[in-house]
């Protein structure tokens, strides 16, 4: 019988979380997609909906007003879906050709993975990245000795992030029940709301992700002052989309889980 006053799961996101310090790969692409079609767009718009499917990525940058002017004046027309639907075509190869060289593993993201294995915890991991995406990006995690239990891609099924969807079925596929024995762990508000929706606990991460925005390169090169003026910033992003936890990176989980647990055994919820 299972113990439903212990963490039988942790579910994790991709970019930002586990790979990709930064979550650069989608960043990039998106500013050269919107280029591609006469679009100046910022690096900062580009985050603004970080963490939904692509396609719903497009539409909402596709929707701001300076974004939605640039396109009605260069294109003659307002931003239709049926625009999205085009640039999405555009997007998928553009990022599955680039999103190899943002592969590298965050720091301590493996060893916390491991460390959660020895406990006996399933691994989940759901993602904004569509599925011809994760056939690049998941044999080169595989590779390098990540392999989850499952993978929940956006377009998968009718709605993605921040519906509960992809976590319902990744509940369903690595077999854990109820909800609140699982932590969800992402670098974007609406990742953490899929798992808030869903019924767990949500750990946000401020340093390694779309938060802060910063390469592993840039983070390192800022002095301690500046580093918590960002740690600061981030987390009070992550905290106001409904964190119950805000860490730097995965390299800090541990104690995170351990106080769930903790709850957990005093009949506490999410």
């Amino acid at each position: 019988m299972r113990d439903h006053h212990k963490l039988q799961a942790v579910v994790f996101d991709w970019a930002g979380t586990i790979i990709d310090f930064g979550s650069c790969a989608p960043m990039g692409a998106f500013v050269r997609l919107f280029a591609q079609f006469g679009i100046d767009l910022t690096i900062a718009e580009a985050r603004g909906p970080m963490g939904m499917a692509k396609w719903d990525h497009i539409h909402a940058l596709g929707m701001l007003p300076r974004i939605a002017a640039q396109w009605q004046a260069r294109h003659g027309k307002p931003f239709t879906e049926a625009d999205v639907d085009h640039l999405y075509e555009v997007f998928t190869p553009m990022n599955a050709a680039v999103v190899p060289d943002f592969c590298d593993f965050i720091p301590g993201a493996l060893d916390t993975v491991r460390a959660l294995r020895a406990r006996g915890l399933k691994i989940g991991s759901t993602t904004g990245y569509n599925r011809p995406i994760m056939e690049v990006v998941s044999p080169i995690a595989a590779r390098g000795g990540y392999m989850p239990d499952n993978l929940v891609c956006a377009g998968d099924l009718a709605e993605g992030r921040p519906s509960p969807l992809m976590m319902y079925r990744t509940f369903a596929d690595i077999g854990v029940w109820p909800p609140h024995t699982v932590a969800k762990v992402d670098d974007t508000g609406v990742g953490l709301q899929e798992g808030i929706n869903a019924g767990t606990w949500a750990v946000g991460l401020a340093v390694s992700g779309n938060a802060a925005g910063l390469t592993l390169a840039e983070w390192q090169a800022l002095d301690a002052a500046a580093r918590q003026q960002v740690r600061e910033a981030a987390s009070a992003k992550l905290r106001a989309d409904g964190a119950h936890y805000v860490i730097d990176s995965v390299a800090d989980l541990w104690p995170v889980l351990e106080d769930i647990d903790r709850r957990l055994a005093l009949g506490e919820r999410p």
